[in-house]
């Protein structure tokens, strides 16, 4: 059946779901090392397509869904409750093409996949503007009122910024509720740390990270690319990303990654 039947579920459909599962569990991957985050994301999509259209049986092709479940079953790997305490699980969301209301469902699919009832810290990067258009603390702060809440709701102990200069992070710091517990800054961009940004992040007790990511880390024509790749005739055109969750599980004790994946969702705009 494979990519035929994918392709019928995916004109069914209304919303894509897709879980990478645990990385360090994909054999290929751990060979390879992508030159770049965004490569990293687009071998990642393409294989689980094409894994999961693989096993799409003629029962299945007869289903319509309004949110299609695209995962590889034997990547999913929950966290242990009774290893919880030693973990550390966090998360990077990056906002494509949809409003702060998704951020909420982004949190509650990463925990559902982890199968935890909170995670530790989210960092957001700063949603996509309009050419020409600077990123302001107006911009930001839906977005942030939403992750205050799901700190309040206790979904989210702690939550970050990033790619803010000094000016926009005090800002921020200032207006919010629940402050920013982090901000990371993009090497590419600067090899040095700003000496305000520096200043300002130590006095508020913000830590300041370093990130590699570049401003896109999927775009709208990367993500129907890859998805017209895996599953051929597919309308692919029709298909937006609305955000992306990159999630790690960290050993607290000794730093290593214990667990590394993506959670992607994306909605069908059909004419």
């Amino acid at each position: 059946m494979g990519t035929e039947g994918a392709r019928v579920l995916l004109e069914r459909a209304g919303r894509l779901t897709l879980q990478t599962g645990n990385l360090l569990n994909w054999g290929c991957l751990r060979k390879k090392c992508p030159a770049t985050p965004s490569e990293e994301v687009r071998d990642c999509i393409q294989k689980t397509l094409t894994e999961w259209s693989s096993k799409i049986g003629p029962d299945q092709k007869q289903e319509t869904l309004e949110v299609l479940e695209c995962t590889v079953a034997q990547a999913i790997e929950k966290i242990n409750p009774e290893e919880r305490d030693e973990l550390k699980v966090s998360a990077k969301l990056f906002i494509v093409g949809s409003n702060s209301s998704s951020i909420r469902d982004a949190v509650d699919l990463a925990c559902s996949a982890l199968g935890v009832a909170q995670l530790d810290s989210v960092i957001i990067a700063p949603p996509p503007v309009e050419d020409g258009i600077n990123l302001s603390l107006e911009y930001l702060q839906p977005y942030w009122k939403e992750l205050e809440n799901l700190v309040q709701n206790k979904k989210i102990v702690a939550i970050g910024t990033s790619d803010l200069d000094k000016t926009l992070l005090e800002q921020l710091y200032l207006w919010a509720q629940v402050k920013p517990s982090s901000n990371q800054v993009n090497l590419a961009s600067c090899c040095v740390m700003p000496p305000d940004l520096t200043a300002f992040a130590k006095e508020c007790d913000i830590q300041l990270l370093t990130h590699n990511d570049p401003k896109e880390l999927l775009c709208e024509a990367s993500f129907q690319e890859v998805l017209q790749e895996s599953i051929q005739n597919v309308k692919a055109n029709e298909w937006i990303p609305l955000w992306l969750l990159r999630y790690s599980v960290i050993v607290k004790s000794r730093g290593i990654i214990k667990s590394k994946g993506y959670i992607i969702q994306a909605q069908r705009n059909a004419s």
